[in-house]
Protein backbone atom coordinates (compact mmCIF):
# COMPACT_ATOMS: atom_id res chain seq x y z
CA UNK A 1 0.00 0.00 0.00
CA UNK A 2 2.90 2.50 -0.61
CA UNK A 3 4.36 2.06 2.43
CA UNK A 4 7.89 2.17 1.45
CA UNK A 5 7.04 5.72 -0.78
CA UNK A 6 5.94 6.62 2.66
CA UNK A 7 8.85 5.21 4.15
CA UNK A 8 11.29 7.26 1.80
CA UNK A 9 9.38 10.04 2.31
CA UNK A 10 9.30 10.56 6.06
CA UNK A 11 13.09 9.91 5.73
CA UNK A 12 13.71 13.24 3.13
CA UNK A 13 11.17 15.10 5.39
CA UNK A 14 13.05 14.30 8.60
CA UNK A 15 16.39 15.11 6.87
CA UNK A 16 14.73 18.21 5.91
CA UNK A 17 13.34 18.98 9.23
CA UNK A 18 16.68 18.53 10.43
CA UNK A 19 18.48 20.40 8.01
CA UNK A 20 16.69 23.78 7.90
CA UNK A 21 14.62 23.74 11.71
CA UNK A 22 16.70 26.34 13.49
CA UNK A 23 16.99 28.66 10.33
CA UNK A 24 13.29 28.82 9.74
CA UNK A 25 13.03 29.61 13.83
CA UNK A 26 15.33 32.10 13.35
CA UNK A 27 13.46 33.58 10.49
CA UNK A 28 10.42 33.69 12.43
CA UNK A 29 11.98 35.33 15.84
CA UNK A 30 13.61 37.85 13.40
CA UNK A 31 10.39 39.03 11.52
CA UNK A 32 7.87 38.24 14.77
CA UNK A 33 10.83 40.03 17.22
CA UNK A 34 9.39 37.09 19.79
CA UNK A 35 12.00 34.13 20.96
CA UNK A 36 9.02 31.97 22.53
CA UNK A 37 6.74 32.20 19.11
CA UNK A 38 9.21 31.72 17.03
CA UNK A 39 9.89 27.82 17.98
CA UNK A 40 6.32 27.30 17.25
CA UNK A 41 5.92 28.91 13.98
CA UNK A 42 8.80 26.96 12.38
CA UNK A 43 6.89 23.56 13.87
CA UNK A 44 3.51 24.98 12.52
CA UNK A 45 5.24 25.67 9.04
CA UNK A 46 7.21 22.62 8.94
CA UNK A 47 4.22 20.91 9.80
CA UNK A 48 2.08 22.46 6.82
CA UNK A 49 5.44 21.23 4.56
CA UNK A 50 4.86 17.66 6.11
CA UNK A 51 1.00 17.75 4.59
CA UNK A 52 2.15 18.88 1.08
CA UNK A 53 5.07 17.00 1.12
CA UNK A 54 4.59 15.50 -2.15
CA UNK A 55 4.34 19.48 -3.91
CA UNK A 56 7.17 20.90 -1.62
CA UNK A 57 9.76 17.80 -2.39
CA UNK A 58 8.83 18.41 -6.25
CA UNK A 59 9.56 22.20 -5.91
CA UNK A 60 12.72 24.05 -7.35
CA UNK A 61 13.46 25.50 -4.30
CA UNK A 62 12.07 23.59 -1.27
CA UNK A 63 14.07 25.72 1.18
CA UNK A 64 12.51 28.92 -0.43
CA UNK A 65 8.87 27.92 -0.32
CA UNK A 66 9.30 26.88 3.59
CA UNK A 67 10.75 30.61 4.30
CA UNK A 68 7.65 32.01 2.60
CA UNK A 69 5.21 29.81 5.00
CA UNK A 70 7.37 30.91 7.85
CA UNK A 71 6.39 34.53 6.58
CA UNK A 72 2.96 34.12 6.36
CA UNK A 73 2.57 32.59 9.55
CA UNK A 74 4.45 35.44 11.07
CA UNK A 75 2.33 37.96 9.05
CA UNK A 76 -0.93 36.32 10.00
CA UNK A 77 0.79 36.15 13.88
CA UNK A 78 1.48 40.13 14.36
CA UNK A 79 -1.91 40.76 12.15
CA UNK A 80 -3.57 39.15 15.33
CA UNK A 81 -1.39 40.70 17.95
CA UNK A 82 -2.24 44.08 16.49
CA UNK A 83 -5.86 43.27 16.58
CA UNK A 84 -5.77 41.65 19.89
CA UNK A 85 -4.06 45.17 21.17
CA UNK A 86 -6.52 47.05 19.85
CA UNK A 87 -9.74 45.02 21.55
CA UNK A 88 -7.63 45.54 24.82
CA UNK A 89 -7.56 48.89 24.17
CA UNK A 90 -11.19 49.72 24.32
CA UNK A 91 -11.19 48.03 27.73
CA UNK A 92 -7.59 49.93 29.47
CA UNK A 93 -6.06 52.90 28.71
CA UNK A 94 -3.06 53.24 26.86
CA UNK A 95 0.21 53.92 28.28
CA UNK A 96 3.61 54.74 26.19
CA UNK A 97 6.17 52.54 27.10
CA UNK A 98 9.53 54.57 27.60
CA UNK A 99 13.24 53.22 27.30
CA UNK A 100 14.89 53.70 30.65
CA UNK A 101 18.25 52.79 30.15
CA UNK A 102 19.86 55.13 26.59
CA UNK A 103 22.89 52.18 27.05
CA UNK A 104 20.30 49.92 25.77
CA UNK A 105 22.90 47.27 23.57
CA UNK A 106 22.54 47.43 19.69
CA UNK A 107 20.90 44.33 19.61
CA UNK A 108 17.98 45.67 21.31
CA UNK A 109 17.96 49.08 19.37
CA UNK A 110 17.82 46.98 15.97
CA UNK A 111 14.95 44.77 17.11
CA UNK A 112 13.15 47.43 18.05
CA UNK A 113 13.66 49.53 15.19
CA UNK A 114 12.42 46.17 12.76
CA UNK A 115 9.13 46.02 15.08
CA UNK A 116 8.72 49.57 13.53
CA UNK A 117 8.94 48.83 9.99
CA UNK A 118 6.04 47.08 8.00
CA UNK A 119 5.91 43.70 7.41
CA UNK A 120 7.35 43.27 3.74
CA UNK A 121 10.17 45.97 4.66
CA UNK A 122 10.98 44.00 7.09
CA UNK A 123 10.78 40.54 5.82
CA UNK A 124 12.70 41.73 2.81
CA UNK A 125 15.49 43.45 5.23
CA UNK A 126 15.95 40.06 7.72
CA UNK A 127 16.32 37.55 4.90
CA UNK A 128 18.87 39.98 3.17
CA UNK A 129 21.23 41.05 5.68
CA UNK A 130 20.19 38.13 8.51
CA UNK A 131 20.06 35.51 6.18
CA UNK A 132 22.56 36.56 3.40
CA UNK A 133 20.19 35.36 1.07
CA UNK A 134 19.96 37.32 -2.65
CA UNK A 135 17.55 38.96 -3.81
CA UNK A 136 15.90 36.16 -6.00
CA UNK A 137 16.03 34.21 -3.10
CA UNK A 138 14.34 36.63 -1.02
CA UNK A 139 11.99 36.76 -4.02
CA UNK A 140 11.37 33.39 -3.66
CA UNK A 141 10.67 33.04 0.07
CA UNK A 142 8.18 35.91 0.22
CA UNK A 143 6.45 35.45 -3.02
CA UNK A 144 7.05 38.64 -4.92
CA UNK A 145 9.20 40.07 -7.73
CA UNK A 146 13.33 40.84 -7.36
CA UNK A 147 12.28 45.09 -8.23
CA UNK A 148 10.13 44.57 -5.12
CA UNK A 149 12.77 42.97 -3.12
CA UNK A 150 14.93 45.58 -4.21
CA UNK A 151 12.82 48.09 -3.63
CA UNK A 152 11.41 47.30 -0.16
CA UNK A 153 15.05 46.21 0.95
CA UNK A 154 16.23 50.10 0.05
CA UNK A 155 13.37 51.21 2.13
CA UNK A 156 13.56 49.53 5.13
CA UNK A 157 17.30 49.97 5.40
CA UNK A 158 16.67 53.99 5.01
CA UNK A 159 13.86 53.78 7.32
CA UNK A 160 16.51 51.85 9.78
CA UNK A 161 19.18 54.16 9.29
CA UNK A 162 16.79 57.23 10.21
CA UNK A 163 15.16 55.32 13.38
CA UNK A 164 19.18 53.93 14.67
CA UNK A 165 20.60 57.60 13.85
CA UNK A 166 23.43 56.15 11.95
CA UNK A 167 24.49 56.03 8.42
CA UNK A 168 26.58 52.29 8.92
CA UNK A 169 22.58 50.80 9.14
CA UNK A 170 23.41 47.46 6.78
CA UNK A 171 26.29 47.12 9.52
CA UNK A 172 25.20 48.12 12.85
CA UNK A 173 21.78 45.99 11.51
CA UNK A 174 23.51 42.59 9.73
CA UNK A 175 25.71 42.33 13.30
CA UNK A 176 22.79 43.27 15.37
CA UNK A 177 20.84 40.20 13.56
CA UNK A 178 24.18 38.01 13.36
CA UNK A 179 24.23 38.20 17.21
CA UNK A 180 20.43 36.70 17.44
CA UNK A 181 21.28 33.90 15.65
CA UNK A 182 23.78 32.90 18.77
CA UNK A 183 20.36 32.66 21.34
CA UNK A 184 19.25 29.49 20.40
CA UNK A 185 22.96 27.91 20.16
CA UNK A 186 21.28 26.10 16.75
CA UNK A 187 22.65 28.60 13.94
CA UNK A 188 21.43 27.20 10.38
Amino acid sequence: MGTVVDDAASVEFHAFFERHYAELSRLAHLLTGEQDAADDLAADALLALWHRWDRVRAADHPAAYARGVVANLARTRIRSAVRERRRIALFWSQREEKVENPDVAGVVDVQEALRRLPFRKRACVVLRHAFDLSEKDTALALGVSVGTVKSQTSKGMAELQRLLGTRNAPLTVHAAMARTGDTGGRDR
